[in-house]
């Protein structure tokens, strides 16, 4: 077996028996994921504060990290973690991580998407009747000594038209809740098609349409570089007059200072606001308006979410540590929905013509050709594309170097032209694979 210190650029690995491995927690984690990660590796599973992850004494010795978004992972602090393997967030985002770093360096970085999509969809609910039917109002009329029930008169939700942002799992919850509500729902996603919705009854919509047209708006797009400031002064000026706004997927999909004018204005009737562009938030012109509906990012504060969420990123990284799976891995080109144990032997074959390539060349390698045919390969083009790469280049930077993670950006840094071809006919094989590989120098060529 090889060694913990030996092992630990190696992402892909035979699982080894009586290997420990040191995992830090820069996070609150349920008592379930606590118990689950000692129970693995003992006092090995070591919990920090958050604000003093920086300054721990073992940094150097740690090959996993468990964080949340409070946390930062830039350059500097991954340089003190020569060992990590694998950064495992506790929750949707990665914002605050470095990936193009640490892929560079060969760590993982994983997420739990769709663990808080029930009770994140149940809060955008509550947000919703409470603002539809103005709960705070009242109990705060009521509870300074004011009954007056005219003051507080609200709007049905059956009827009204919901356009939801973003129709991944917390959207499509959403969407079941709003039809059973007698809401007529539209959505807004350009990654999502028609043959796509299953069992949902709702019309997709252009961006402008769902605007003009919706009576409550609500946000449930990941944050990406076409997300962000996705409703600003422009978009907002598209809004149906006196709608209503709820938030509960990321702060800077929304320009704070156009919101703040629309809700001015009367363009928006109100908004409801569970996250922010930085948190906490303690200074806000929002604070201090009225038509504003204010939580401390609350979407997946319930019990069963807290509980689910540190089991599923107990699990995540203790199956990548020991080499046995990757799910939800954000920089590494693994196939949803099928389990690692099916493609690995198409991996570890990949790998292995490879390292025959790399032993066949007379020269430097400047460009590899693969042509993919038969449904079984054509579906994991790209994975095998990462295993061909990292045989190519270990005979050249040493096997703890270089990893399913790294592979394209060294090969990209070492002016390796890669190409992929697929959908070719294969009379002859069910599946097959091919790899054309040319070298320069005096004895230039190629072999395939």
């Amino acid at each position: 077996p090889v060694s913990v210190d030996g092992c630990h650029y190696s992402i892909f690995h035979e699982g080894k028996l009586g290997v420990t491995h040191r995992i830090l927690i820069a996070t609150s984690l349920s008592e379930a994921g606590l118990n689950l990660l000692k129970g693995e590796v003992g006092g090995l599973a070591q919990v920090v504060e958050p604000e003093n992850l920086s300054k721990h004494s073992m940094l150097n010795a740690m090959e996993a990290l468990i964080i949340r978004d409070e946390v930062e992972i830039d350059t500097a602090l991954l340089e003190k973690m020569p060992k990590l393997r694998v950064i495992g967030r506790a929750g949707v985002g990665i914002a605050g991580i470095d990936v193009e770093s640490a892929t560079r360096r060969g760590i993982i970085v994983m997420n739990t998407p769709g663990v808080n999509a029930i009770s994140t969809a149940e809060y955008t609910f509550t947000l919703m009747l409470a603002m539809a039917r103005n709960l705070i109002q009242a109990h705060n009329a009521l509870t300074g000594g004011v009954w007056k029930r005219e003051q507080h008169v609200g709007m049905e939700l059956h009827g009204k038209r919901l356009g939801i942002i973003g129709l991944g799992r917390v959207g499509r919850e959403v969407a079941r809740r709003a039809m059973a509500f007698g809401m007529i729902v539209q959505a807004y996603d350009p990654y999502v098609t028609e043959n796509q919705l299953g069992d949902l009854r709702l019309k997709l919509v252009g961006l402008a349409q769902l605007l003009a047209d919706s009576d409550v708006i609500s946000l449930h797009c990941a944050t990406t570089s076409e997300t962000v400031g996705l409703l600003n002064a422009d978009t907002f000026a598209l809004i149906k007059n006196g709608a209503l706004l709820i938030n509960t997927a990321h702060g800077s999909i929304v320009d704070e200072n156009a919101l703040l004018t629309a809700l001015k204005n009367g363009r928006l009737a109100g908004a409801a606001v569970d996250v922010y562009a930085h948190e906490p938030i303690t200074n806000s012109p929002l604070l201090n308006l009225p038509n504003v509906l204010h939580t401390p990012h609350l979407g997946d504060s319930t019990r069963e979410a807290q509980r689910d969420l540190g089991l599923l990123i107990a699990r995540h990284v203790l199956d990548a540590l020991r080499g046995e799976d990757y799910r939800n891995v954000v920089n590494m080109p693994c196939v949803d929905g099928r389990p690692f144990e099916m493609i690995a032997p198409y991996l570890k074959l990949a790998e292995r013509i490879g390292m025959l390539q790399h032993a066949l060349a007379r020269g430097p390698i400047n460009r590899v050709m693969l042509e993919f045919r038969g449904q079984e390969v054509e579906g994991l083009v790209k994975p095998m594309t990462v295993a061909l790469l990292r045989g190519l280049l270990m005979p050249i930077l040493g096997e703890e170097m270089v990893n399913y993670i790294n592979a394209p950006v060294l090969a990209h840094e070492r002016n390796i032209f890669v190409s992929q071809t697929k959908g070719l006919d294969s009379p002859d094989y069910a599946n097959l694979m091919s790899c054309q590989v040319h070298w320069l120098g005096p004895h230039a060529g190629s072999t395939t």
